[in-house]
């Protein structure tokens, strides 16, 4: 954890939704993207989602594996701070800073003051943002482990 005036400081993550989709979805506790939400649950870490991210992952679990909603749900319930996805008007400040589906994913990880986004898709949030470390669930994990060792 960091550490700010000598209180620690719980890693700040925005999660995507194949992120949450995978970790919804997986047969696994042993994941990337399960671990990472389980981490959250146990309150090691923030996870950090927008309305949008929970919209697409919802209609696209319905679409494709229904049976787990009932696991996205709990996820969602035990882990997740849920901010609101950002205004359009929002979005024109960082123009071609991510591809245009994923701007607004890229905007609210920034106004949710997030470090760090998992992905599986980082050339989608490319060149990026200096504010943002955009990173895939396993590469995070390292990261997140190495600041927790140091506890």
């Amino acid at each position: 954890m960091l550490t700010l005036n000598r209180h620690p400081v719980k890693p700040r993550i925005f999660i995507d939704s194949d992120v949450l989709f995978a970790g919804s979805t997986s047969p696994s506790e042993n994941g990337a993207s399960m671990v990472l939400l389980r981490m959250a649950e146990i309150t090691l870490i923030d996870a950090i989602v927008s309305q949008q991210v929970l919209m697409e992952t919802e209609r696209n679990l319905t679409a494709k594996m229904p049976h787990t909603l009932s696991k996205f749900h709990y996820l969602v319930s035990r882990c997740m701070t849920i901010v609101p996805s950002p205004l359009t008007s929002e979005l024109y400040a960082y123009d071609r800073l991510a591809d245009n589906k994923d701007l607004p994913i890229l905007v609210v990880a920034i106004q949710s003051k997030s470090p760090w986004l998992a992905t599986f898709n980082i050339r989608h949030f490319q060149p990026g943002h200096p504010d943002i470390i955009v990173l895939r669930p396993d590469d995070l994990l390292s990261r997140v482990r190495g600041l927790l060792s140091h506890l």
